[in-house]
């Protein structure tokens, strides 16, 4: 079973579908105990991240996600999701992330659009479970803000906005993906599927 992780502002319904249409079941739920018994959980968010961490730490569920992408299981955040994995971010003023990924989250700056968005070529940064054999096609995105990694070692993939943009983040179990992997066609539901076959493969070792 995949938890996807309802804390009031996140995509649900398409990731849900998108999950049981690669043949797992999905559960949508905001009860830690149901969470942390998945195999896996993913965290979407579709908003502003100063409110995302908000409802996270009024509901419990910070802790329920730091505990189960502690706990050594597969766990992947989706666009703000992925945001939220990280130290701080600059949204709207200075706000504390869920501190699993060091790193910070900054708006795009300069004489260009923002969001970026659109359908963006990825381009894979060093070798990966999660994208290892794939080929590293066009992906859709919606972002205002995006994420500077610390340690270069847990960037897997970016895409190229008037500069590098970090598109897949990875460690250990922990996997994050700036861009809408339900809404990004075959290479979208690819990576998707893989993450969750990731997620028996902890699971049955």
């Amino acid at each position: 079973m995949i938890a996807i992780i309802d804390y009031g502002m996140g995509n649900l319904h398409s990731v849900s579908k998108a999950v049981e249409r690669l043949g797992f079941e999905a559960r949508v739920t905001s009860a830690p105990g149901e969470i942390l018994a998945a195999d896996g959980a993913i965290l979407p968010g579709v908003g502003a991240f100063g409110d995302a961490m908000r409802n996270l730490r009024e509901t419990g569920l910070d802790e329920a996600a730091k505990a189960f992408a502690r706990s050594g299981k597969s766990m992947l955040g989706i666009c703000l999701g992925m945001q939220l994995l990280f130290s701080e971010s600059e949204e709207h003023g200075r706000h504390e992330g869920l501190g699993l990924l060091p790193g910070r989250v900054v708006r795009f700056q300069g004489p260009f659009k923002v969001p970026h968005m659109g359908w963006n070529r990825l381009k894979f940064e060093r070798e990966n479970p999660l994208t290892d054999g794939l080929d590293a096609g066009h992906v859709y995105f919606v972002h205002s803000y995006h994420v500077l990694p610390e340690n270069e070692s847990d960037l897997l993939a970016t895409t190229d906005y008037h500069g590098p943009v970090t598109a897949i983040v990875g460690r250990g179990g922990l996997y994050g993906m700036q861009f809408h992997p339900e809404k990004s066609g075959e290479l979208g539901m690819r990576l998707l599927g893989r993450f969750l076959s990731l997620t028996m493969k902890v699971q049955n070792e």
